[in-house]
């Protein structure tokens, strides 16, 4: 009987379609056994383990066979192994781990929970109101400088370099701020738990997409519409030989000469002539357009009649040359390069009415507020300083500015917006408001300013340049984005003027021309119920001046 005994053990022991009996349970099948959940073991000799159901673990592989015990699959059959536990209802999504169902599978009788229609769990951007490549730079932006990817090279970067990157973005996002609107969603997205912090930092808009708008799309001649010759124009950042009145008759200053030029028939006429070695370094209209004050290296003031042609008066005081003069109703100021600046009282005998001192240096910017009752002066000194009018103290001194403030323009629909420009050691065109004395805007032109002149039609400004282009450039306002450069000149802008009308900028060069553009066209309606509200011709004066 033994050796029967001993045959039946053998063969149990050689079956392996079942159970292996009196096997000891590892520990961790042990331990998902107490926990009632499946798992997918893994024994160290890297073998696959089968599919524990918790009361028949099964060994997975020999140990020293060398091959993986391939058995059913769990999804190709009923598992008698597999029990459902009554009372446990599955998600609708889950991260499952090991051992897990595929979530490809489908249980048999059970249905998927849906989300009502107006519960749902997501909100999803409005793509064709969202700018996804500047949403996608913002994103970028925002990880680099929470520190998710830094880029080397700004380590490098010079201040400059900086400003220059920071004046980019702002130009290229129209204005708007970096870190606004980078999402747009139909409905409105919930508000976060108290004291919820977003590390993310998603930003988004609710309600009506703001999408940034086009550039103008209005026709800018980049060609003059006509070309004067200007010889022996002298070529000096300091002078101000160029000035257009209300009448049309544009006042050029040659040398020793100055030259009237009829906008209304084209006709030239030499106004005077002066004795070698004195030169001509400013003019300057009266508003009603029928005096010319004119500045001489001399020291020496003039006051011209252009219709008789005639010299009025003669105001003398400076003891250096007069570069920049400003009429204020009846009180012409005249800046000199001994850097006082005098109020002349044009209708007394005594014409002196008041000095002002407030630069060191030679004043070379010199503009009365559209109201008459502030006046900007800019100077060597690279100092702009705003006077009250009867004040000889200055209200605000500007010190921003890097070189030679000569561009010093007002805005004619904002009394107290005022607009300069540096020289070739600064470059910058600021926006002032000399109410508060705020610097509201600076924009790195990257050549020098010579000259700033402002439109009445549109909300922009026009400057001219030097070095490296010699080009005008227009400005969009508020935001300083630039909406175009007209090049022509091959020396540098020394000065810039506005038509009467307000369509044209004419332009002062050291090439000798002087250059006419049609910068700021209004629409033909417009402009008729403009000529119909005059009561005068284009040019008062043109049948007297011969």
């Amino acid at each position: 009987m033994s050796h029967l005994l001993f045959d039946a053990k053998l063969t149990e022991a050689l079956r392996m379609d079942g159970d292996l009996p009196r096997v000891p349970v590892n520990r961790l099948q042990r331990k998902a056994q107490e926990q009632n959940v499946n798992y997918l073991s893994i024994n160290n000799e890297n073998s696959l383990a089968s599919i524990s159901d918790g009361n028949s673990p099964r060994s997975a592989k020999s140990a020293h066979s060398g091959s993986f015990i391939d058995y059913k699959s769990p999804g190709r059959g009923k598992s008698p192994a597999r029990n459902k536990t009554p009372g446990l209802v599955a998600p609708k999504l889950s991260v499952r781990g090991a051992g897990q169902k595929t979530p490809g599978r489908k249980t048999p009788g059970r249905k998927t929970p849906t989300t009502p229609f107006n519960q749902q769990d997501r909100f999803i951007p409005n793509r064709s109101t969202t700018d996804l490549e500047r949403s996608h730079q913002l994103l970028v932006n925002n990880m680099e400088a929470s520190g998710g990817e830094k880029n080397s090279e700004e380590d490098v970067l010079t201040l400059q370099e900086k400003e220059y990157r920071e004046k980019m973005t702002e130009n290229l996002n129209d204005g708007q701020q970096p870190d606004t609107r980078i999402l747009s969603f139909k409905n409105k997205a919930p508000q976060g738990k108290e004291g919820h912090v977003n590390n993310l930092k998603v930003l988004y808009s609710a309600g009506k997409p703001m999408v940034p708008k086009a550039a103008s799309t209005r026709h800018i001649p980049n060609v003059p519409e006509k070309v004067l010759d200007a010889p022996e124009l002298v070529d000096d950042y300091y002078l101000h030989l160029l000035d257009w009145s209300t009448n049309n008759h544009l006042a050029v200053a040659l040398n020793s000469s100055v030259y009237i030029w009829n906008g209304g028939d084209g006709a030239i006429t030499a106004l005077t002539q002066l004795v070698d070695p004195d030169y001509i370094c400013s003019l300057s209209w009266i508003k009603e357009g029928n005096v010319l004050g004119i500045g001489l290296s001399s020291g020496v003031t003039q006051l011209w009649d252009v219709a008789q042609q005639k010299l009025i008066r003669t105001m003398d005081g400076h003891q250096n040359r007069v570069t920049t003069l400003s009429w204020n109703a009846y009180i012409l100021s005249s800046g000199s390069r001994s850097g006082h600046i005098f109020n002349h009282d044009v209708r007394v005998a005594q014409h002196h009415v008041s000095t002002l001192q407030g630069h060191t240096q030679e004043v070379c910017g010199l503009k009365w507020s559209p109201d008459g009752r502030l006046l900007a002066s800019g100077g060597n000194d690279n100092q702009v300083n705003i006077w009250e009018k009867g004040s000889t103290t200055p209200l605000h001194t500007f010190t921003e500015h890097q070189a030679a403030v000569k561009a010093v323009s007002w805005c004619p629909w904002q009394n107290n917006l005022l607009s300069t420009g540096g020289g070739t050691a600064d470059r910058t065109i600021r926006l002032w408001n000399c109410t508060t004395g705020i610097c509201l805007k600076d924009v790195a032109t990257n050549s020098q300013v010579s000259s700033i002149v402002w439109s009445s039609h549109y909300k922009e400004l026009v400057s001219g340049h030097g070095f490296s282009n010699n080009q005008l450039t227009i400005w969009k306002y508020p935001t300083m984005a630039k909406v175009a450069d007209l090049t022509g000149h091959t020396g540098r802008v020394l000065e810039l003027c506005v038509s009467p009308d307000g369509e044209m900028v004419v332009s002062a060069a050291a090439d000798e021309t002087i250059r006419i553009w049609k910068c700021w066209a209004v629409d033909k309606k417009d402009k008729k119920q403009a000529d119909s509200s005059k009561g005068h011709p284009i040019s008062m004066f043109a049948r007297t001046i011969r």
